[in-house]
């Protein structure tokens, strides 16, 4: 018996496309990645561990308080550390290319560091800061071979950074997004590690608290990273100066969070919710008053001879809190915060009386809030 006929055609045979194979390998280019990287890794072996500060509290009271001195890097900030990380960050990603410069919204010491690090590996760089930025930053940042692009209003830094890399081919290095992802949080001699690290002899090896303050976010998200990492018992602090959103978008849990003006307090506080500020790693915030930055900063000069830049001040002065909190609960234990910057940066700013005038503070009820507590162990904050 015949069965049914087919009347299916035959499939035609269908000839498969070729492999598509695009090599974008770049001997040249490789050969100069690799000598820039090894430069900038280089440069983080030369330069010898920072100090950590011990702040003279009555030996009697059983707390102790250090101050990181970010200070003795080769570009005299805390900003040294970020400006190596990013800019190994960014060579690795393959964004930084030769013969390109490197642009940066800044408002001086991070460009002061990225334009120490561009001109080490042979690059062009752009700073984009609020006209506003103190001169000897201007002037810091041309030492190092950078240039200075000033804006009137520091809320464009960003836009104009990166329209300043799109018509020059050049990378918008974007620390306000990049810093906390660029830091290797678990160790490789990050800020955190040396701490605990310088810490591992004293008294209260573990501090009770680590006071950080936040330009991009990126230190206080390395420390809190850290910390859980390391499973300590460590609390992180973030204080934040006036004009600043920082506080307010981490108390309200808002993202959108802003200030219409610029922060007086040089290197911190910010207009928005910078992406690399990690709101859910945070302990603890305080909003402290400009005049206190001002009073505290003038205070660790007078003891411990040292002038900082006004970030300091802000977290000495919750760092001071803090400690006072401690005692009058009878805790015991330390705590740590950063010497971010040199006063010499700011003479014509937080050491300047004319200028406290110019911006309406008066830091004498701040001084003497300070003063009262390292003579009696007493917090008690006064109104102007």
């Amino acid at each position: 018996m015949i069965g049914p006929v087919s009347t299916t055609e035959p499939t035609p045979h269908v000839t498969a496309a070729p492999t598509v194979d695009v090599d974008r390998s770049d001997d040249a280019y490789r050969a100069w990645l690799k000598e820039a990287v090894r430069k900038v890794r280089a440069e983080s072996g030369r330069s010898a561990d920072t100090h950590l500060l011990a702040f003279p509290l009555p030996e009697e009271w059983g707390i102790d308080l250090y101050l990181k001195d970010e200070s003795t890097h080769p570009t005299g900030s805390l900003k040294h550390r970020l400006a190596r990380s990013l800019f190994l960050h960014a060579l690795c990603n393959g964004w930084i290319r030769p013969g390109r410069p490197v642009i940066e919204a800044s408002s001086g010491s991070t460009a002061v560091s990225e334009a120490y690090f561009a001109k080490l590996i042979g690059l062009p760089f752009i700073a984009v800061m609020p006209r506003t930025t103190s001169s000897e930053k201007t002037r810091l940042i041309e030492f190092h071979g950078g240039r200075c692009h000033l804006v009137d209003d520091p809320r464009s830094v960003y836009e104009v950074s990166a329209a300043l890399a799109a018509e020059s081919g050049g990378h918008f290095m974007d620390q306000f997004t990049y810093a906390e992802r660029a830091t290797d949080w678990r160790g490789n001699n990050n800020i955190a590690e040396s701490v605990y690290a310088q810490l591992s002899r004293e008294r209260y090896p573990e501090p009770a608290w680590i006071v950080a303050t936040a330009g991009t976010g990126g230190t206080s998200a390395t420390f809190a990273r850290y910390i859980r990492y390391q499973q300590y018992d460590t609390r992180v602090c973030v204080p934040d100066p006036e004009n600043s959103c920082f506080f307010d978008g981490w108390r309200y849990a808002d993202p959108d969070a802003h200030s219409a003006a610029a922060s007086r307090i040089e290197g911190i506080g910010r207009p928005r919710m910078e992406p690399s500020f990690m709101a859910g790693a945070v302990d603890r915030m305080m909003k402290v008053p400009d005049a206190a930055s001002v009073a505290a900063v003038r205070l660790l000069e007078r003891v411990l001879g040292r002038k900082a830049g006004g970030s300091t001040g802000t977290g000495l002065w919750a760092a001071l809190r803090i400690v006072a909190g401690m005692r009058e609960r009878g805790e015991h234990g330390s705590v740590v915060t950063l010497l971010c910057d040199p006063g010499d940066r700011y003479l014509d700013k937080y050491y300047s009386d004319a200028w406290l005038a110019e911006q309406g503070l008066s830091i004498a009820p701040c001084t003497r809030t300070l003063e009262r507590f390292l003579e009696t162990g007493e917090w008690t904050e006064t109104a102007a």
